[in-house]
């Protein structure tokens, strides 16, 4: 402790020596030692000043006079200092004036900006209702945007800044509000306008659809490429014409875009999509009328739907086209399909009260434009192509039900004569509509003449030709079905042919006049002619898709078979007529005189078989009426042998059989008369059987090998049976002589 250089060292090692020695119980020898150390020191500092008193003296004196000086420095520079510090007040008082001066000055300007800052946000908040009450929308938006980026950040820290940050959401909310009732005055001319776009799109398509026939004129092979196909759209491509923006119709699609923008900034994209779809599910309910009718003669109930339907299919595509992100491929097709299917539906449940093919095929001739228009926008049709075949049907339906009861009239009203002509314009008419061959040519033709056919059968023919036409008709523009078309256009002119027109006349057949019969034998030839020339027709109409091979019909059968019922009711009237005619016959059997001219019976039954192939049966066809002549001289053979063969007759004398022998005579010269060798045959057994009641020597008959030669027709009962007759008379008679 003594040696330390310092008050600080000195302290430092004193406070340690006065704790231990508190703590040891030596502090009086501390104070000891420290007592005798001051001594020591006042010693040592007297011996100092002893030994140098006068210097230090004078030291003092010294130090007096400057100490004198240095109060009288003091007081002038306390006198100075007071007067700096007066003055420095003074300036400490400027300099806080100017200092508050300054800061009064920046607050202003800070106010001032923060003023300037604060309109311009009002500005802009202002500008951008300006702009809203515009519609210009998107530019509020965008102006929304840069208040709330840029400027409300510049004013932050005040006031206005929250609360024009707090009307942020209101204003886009109103963007959004008024974007959204654009859109939906936009949706609503939309749907307002489908009706007629679809009009104008059918339009297009039918103009297509002529540009495609007059290259089909010039270019055969054009004709095979259906509209819509990749050579059709190639051959068209020079000609074009914007279906949503031309001379009669404009569909902008500025507001649609404006509100896709809009909510894809505002973050609502999903929203806006599920409602844009909402929407326009709903205008598609509205667009599908609760039901229609077909029976306007202008068709005006089905074309606006089907035009509405499609102005709103396309709207769609476009929208898909132009806004990619908006509306789903899932989503389009879906509301087309419920489209779709309503719209059949429709048709559907009217088509029943349609009764008129031609009414039927102007609402095919719709739907196909519809399909077409529909098709070229890449839509689906097959379930429209499938409701076609419904129509189809229909149509073939009622055109089988309309010519059905022409041919049953035509039927009913024939007078079944040969059809007069009068001039040769008349005669081509007939022969142009008619399969038909004339027989000689026009310069060797005398007019008035007559046709073997009855009118029945041309009428026929101009209906069946229709009716062929009438059902093609229904393949023009689109129908993807040939094959349909040609096995149901087989199948009805079969069944029309078979039922309406061979049955009715076999049912015909029933008539006791022969005449009529025999034309409609005729009428029979003619209409297998026309089936087979029928079947050929079809054959060369059918399209290459179809099933291979010739095309046959029912039909040709059912008047080759009928022809032969024909032939039978003629064999049954002529016959009937033959028996009637000999069973007048008044033979005596037992005269007692001979008779010399041929009975009644028989010159009537030559003269009616005469007559009837000179009048009634001249038209027939050469074959038949040999036919005819065979049976019926055949019958007449029969009958005549019937009766000297009747029970009833018991006995036959050389009188009796010398009448019938006249009678038999006077037939065969009858037909000696026909020149055709084979019907002599008719004739033999009668012959045969008269020659051996008149034979001599009768025994020859049992002779086997001379009846097979003499008598070989006679038949084997008959013969010994008139013998017997004839004998038994004969006995009889020379027993009385």
């Amino acid at each position: 402790i003594i040696v330390s250089l310092s008050d600080c060292e000195y302290f430092d090692q004193l406070i340690p020596a006065v704790k231990d020695a508190s703590r040891e119980g030596r502090g009086h020898q501390l104070l000891h030692s420290l007592g005798q150390f001051s001594e020591d020191r006042e010693s040592e500092i007297e011996k100092i000043c002893n030994t140098n008193h006068h210097e230090f003296t004078a030291s003092v004196d010294q130090l007096l006079r400057v100490r004198e000086g240095t109060t009288a420095l003091t007081s002038d520079i306390l006198g100075l200092n007071q007067s700096i510090q007066s003055s420095t007040e003074n300036l400490a008082a400027q300099k806080r004036a100017l200092v508050e001066s300054r800061l009064i000055r920046q607050n202003i300007d800070d106010s001032a900006q923060a003023l300037n800052d604060c309109l311009e946000v009002l500005r802009l908040a202002n500008h951008v209702h300006d702009l809203l009450a515009k519609k210009s929308h998107y530019a509020a938006l965008r102006a929304l945007d840069e208040l709330q980026i840029v400027h409300l950040r510049e004013v932050d820290k005040y006031q206005i800044a929250d609360m024009v940050q707090k009307s942020v959401p209101a204003t886009q909310r109103m963007i959004a509000d008024a974007v959204m009732t654009d859109l939906n005055t936009w949706l609503f001319r939309i749907r307002e306008t489908s009706q007629f776009l679809g009009e104008v799109a059918f339009y297009a398509i039918e103009q297509r659809r002529s540009r495609q026939r007059e290259r089909a004129e010039k270019l055969d092979y054009l004709a095979s490429f259906k509209l819509n196909s990749a050579i059709e759209l190639v051959s068209d491509e020079n000609v074009e014409f914007n279906i949503l923006d031309n001379d009669d119709v404009q569909v902008d699609f500025t507001p649609l875009f404006e509100c896709l923008h809009i909510h894809n900034a505002l973050g609502q994209i999903e929203k806006f999509r599920a409602d844009y779809a909402a929407t326009r599910r709903q205008q598609k309910e509205l667009l599908i009328p609760a039901s229609i009718t077909l029976i306007d003669p202008e068709e005006s109930s089905l074309s606006e739907l089907l035009e509405g339907i499609a102005g709103f299919a396309i709207v769609e595509k476009a929208t898909m086209k132009k806004a990619p992100g908006l509306r789903s491929s899932a989503d389009v097709d879906e509301l087309w399909e419920s489209m779709c299917q309503k719209a059949i539906a429709l048709i559907s449940q009217s088509l029943p009260e349609v009764n008129n093919a031609e009414m039927l095929l102007k609402i095919k001739g719709i739907v196909a434009l519809f399909i077409q228009t529909i098709e070229s926008w890449g839509y689906q049709v097959r379930a429209l192509d499938s409701f076609l075949l419904t129509l189809f049907g229909r149509y073939a339906e009622l055109l089988k039900r309309r010519f059905s009861d022409d041919f049953q009239e035509i039927v009913l009203t024939d007078d079944y004569m040969p059809m007069p002509i009068n001039n040769l314009e008349e005669y081509e008419k007939v022969v142009n509509v008619s399969w038909y061959t004339p027989d000689k040519a026009h310069d060797e033709l005398k007019f008035p003449c007559v046709l073997p056919f009855s009118q029945m059968y041309p009428l026929c023919c101009i209906d069946i030709r229709n009716f062929l036409n009438q059902f093609y008709f229904f393949s023009d523009d689109h129908f993807q079905q040939p094959k349909v078309i040609d096995e149901t256009l087989k199948t009805s002119l079969d069944e029309l042919l078979s039922e309406k027109v061979c049955q009715s006349l076999v049912e015909r057949l029933k008539s006791q006049y022969l005449g009529q019969i025999v034309q409609i034998l005729i009428n029979l030839e003619h209409f297998e002619i026309a089936c087979q020339e029928l079947e050929q027709l079809l054959t060369a109409a059918r399209t290459s898709s179809s099933i291979g091979g010739g095309v046959v019909l029912t039909a040709t059968e059912k008047f080759r078979s009928s022809k032969k019922t024909a032939e039978k009711r003629i064999f049954e009237l002529v016959n009937s007529k033959i028996d009637d005619l000999v069973d007048t016959a008044e033979y005596d059997w037992t005269a007692h005189y001979s008779q010399r001219e041929p009975s009644n019976y028989m010159q009537t039954l030559t003269q009616y078989l005469s007559n009837i192939m000179m009048t009634v049966l001249l038209g027939l066809p050469t074959e038949i009426k040999e036919l005819i002549y065979f049976d019926a001289l055949s019958h007449a053979a029969n009958k005549t042998l019937s009766l000297p063969l009747d029970p009833e007759v018991k006995r036959i004398n050389t009188n009796g059989v010398a009448a019938l022998a006249t009678d038999v005579k006077y037939l065969s010269d009858f037909v000696e008369t026909l020149e055709n060798p084979i019907l002599q045959q008719t004739l033999d057994e009668l012959r045969q059987s008269v020659a051996l009641m008149q034979s001599d020597n009768s025994d020859e008959y049992y002779d086997v090998s001379t009846r097979n030669k003499k008598y070989g027709r006679v038949d084997a009962l008959n013969g010994p049976l008139l013998l017997e007759k004839f004998f038994y008379i004969n006995l009889d008679h020379q027993g009385r002589k």
